[in-house]
């Protein structure tokens, strides 16, 4: 014969509470507004069911109100899936952006820093950035730095900020 009591203790361990099941909700449907703040071209080649891409774009075209019940439309169709792959996609994607931002600043440090110092820095750069071309980084630098006093457009300037930013950006 079964105890009762026995029977309610396994009722309450598969029980969730309601406010449980709310939050998961919300979780979900912030998962998906971040999900429906993605360009349409990342939406349409992550690989996502079609069911949810095509809530997503409709949600990315929508206005205010129109946009909450999208999103808890996309949070329904989230529950009844495992996101795991999306967040992971998310992190790949804001990884990404983090490590483009990264890049730009230490290109435009090294530039600003190459055109100050000279030859010093040169030596520096080219001791951390050994596939870097010596010559014509210095011809860029002297360029760089003739445009400066004659009060000229940067155009040297951007040619070596862009040479920076490709080296740093294929350096290990």
């Amino acid at each position: 014969m079964s105890n009762g009591r026995e029977d309610a203790e396994f009722i309450d361990e598969d029980l969730v509470s309601k406010s449980q099941l709310k939050r998961e909700s919300v979780e979900l449907q912030k998962l998906g507004g971040e999900l429906a703040e993605l360009s349409a071209e990342k939406i349409e080649s992550a690989g996502f069911p079609e069911e949810l891409k095509l809530a997503l774009l409709l949600a990315r075209q929508s206005k205010k109100g129109a946009y909450k019940r999208q999103i808890k439309y996309v949070g329904k169709l989230l529950r009844s899936m495992d996101c795991q792959p999306m967040i992971d996609y998310l992190e790949r994607i804001n990884n990404a952006s983090a490590e483009a931002v990264r890049e730009l600043h230490q290109a435009e440090l090294w530039r600003d820093r190459l055109l100050e110092e000279g030859d010093a820095a040169l030596s520096d750069f080219l001791n951390q950035f050994s596939g870097a071309d010596r010559q014509s980084l210095r011809q860029m630098i002297r360029s760089a730095q003739q445009e400066i006093k004659r009060q000229k457009p940067p155009k040297t300037s951007r040619i070596l900020f862009r040479y920076l930013r490709e080296l740093i950006s294929v350096a290990p």
